[in-house]
């Protein structure tokens, strides 16, 4: 793991509670270009401080589809409702740009998950639409419903400080984020339930049509799993037993999707809750950027 950081990445790891060795004729003339980073970074984290039906009833969002079900529709406007076969929901999403996949998402009504949501949970408009990393979080927690986006409130914070530490952002700019300092980041299931509780392999498997499809149009080099269950929603299919493996074991392998490598760790919301973790996510994070860098 390289350590040849600059102040402000130096910085960010402090404020993430990882501790960076310094040979000692180099610590004191460090330790005066860190303060002014690491006193941003502190100012910026306080400022801001049963399974389911098996049928598949979705709404598709392609121009003159015929409605099939009398099922009630949603509010989602230009949305029209489709039964379909699982192997049919993933073709017709494999077709879709990034407008429709949006409006697709959105209205979804595949599986239980959508039951009592306020709102789909979706990367926020300013997402960069190509970027070298991928990122999928954990399901949607209230936080993330209110924001409309992953990753909000505390836990993305202390995420946003982990990309900065490598050089990378979330939000495209004016001009658009270079993919190569972006990060799109995504849940692996797009809806918070009503009635908390944790998704069904069945529902994973429902959803990854569309993780599947982002994936596709970000282009990623390398994708960061944030979590057991952003791990199963991305492995299952080729790692039936994952489910059965504790989050620390799947930690330290590459693995593969859609020919891209995967790095598995810790989701933010758990670090936060155990911060001596916070060393270990990062080795991860590096993991990820070594995987990035040798192209696989």
């Amino acid at each position: 793991m390289s350590l040849n950081l600059d102040s402000r990445q130096r910085a960010m790891l402090q404020e993430m509670g990882v501790r960076v060795w310094l040979p000692a004729a180099a610590a004191a003339s460090e330790a005066s270009e860190l303060a002014p980073a690491l006193s941003a970074a502190v100012r910026a984290s306080s400022e801001a401080s049963k399974d389911t039906s098996e049928s598949i009833a979705v709404y598709s969002i392609k121009t003159g589809a015929t409605a099939k079900s009398g099922l009630k529709k949603s509010a989602a406007p230009a949305a029209e409702e489709v039964l379909a076969s699982t192997g049919e929901l993933a073709a017709d999403i494999a077709s879709l740009d990034w407008p429709a996949l949006t409006q697709s998402m959105a209205a979804c009504q595949a599986c239980a998950l959508c039951s009592g949501r306020r709102a789909a949970v979706l990367a926020p408009p300013d997402a960069p639409r190509r970027a070298d990393w991928l990122v999928v979080s954990e399901p949607p927690d209230d936080a993330d419903e209110q924001a409309g986006a992953p990753l909000a409130g505390a836990a993305g914070q202390l995420f946003d400080n982990m990309l900065k530490a490598l050089g990378l952002t979330r939000h495209a700019n004016s001009d658009g984020a270079a993919a190569a300092s972006a990060a799109y980041i995504t849940p692996v299931v797009k809806c918070r339930p009503g009635q908390t509780r944790n998704p069904t392999l069945a529902e994973l498997a429902t959803c990854e049509p569309y993780l599947r499809r982002e994936v596709a149009l970000v282009q990623p080099k390398v994708i960061l799993a944030l979590g057991r269950f952003a791990a199963q929603g991305l492995l299952q299919g080729s790692m039936p037993e994952l489910a059965s493996i504790p989050l620390g074991q799947l930690r330290g392998q590459t693995y593969r999707y859609q020919g891209i490598p995967v790095i598995v760790s810790y989701p933010p919301n758990y670090l936060l809750r155990s911060p001596q973790h916070k060393a270990r996510a990062w080795v991860d994070l590096c993991r990820a950027q070594d995987a990035l860098r040798r192209g696989g």
